[in-house]
């Protein structure tokens, strides 16, 4: 699975992004791989070798694939670009 979504499980802005990720992946019919990083430490490890300073937090959602990104929340029109390979 191409697309990845590391989030913290008490951050808001990650709680205000789950509707939209859920909305996103049933119009595209696409799922991302959910990574909760403050309270699994593999996770964590995870997150910081795929971001390696693009980011450094939570949200971070990362197109394995395109290698494009988003730090942050976002809206609709972005999250589907990048589930679509393309640039947000």
């Amino acid at each position: 699975m191409p697309l990845l979504e590391f989030y913290g499980d008490s951050c808001p802005h990650c709680i205000t992004m789950k509707p939209l990720v859920a909305k996103v992946e049933k119009k595209l019919g696409v799922t991302f791989e959910k990574f909760e990083v403050w309270n699994d430490e593999a996770n964590a490890k995870k997150l910081s070798e795929i971001d390696r300073g693009l980011c450094g937090g939570v949200p971070f959602f990362f197109n394995t694939e395109s290698k494009h990104y988003i730090c942050g929340s976002c809206d609709e029109v972005a999250l589907k670009a990048l589930a679509e390979g393309k640039k947000p």
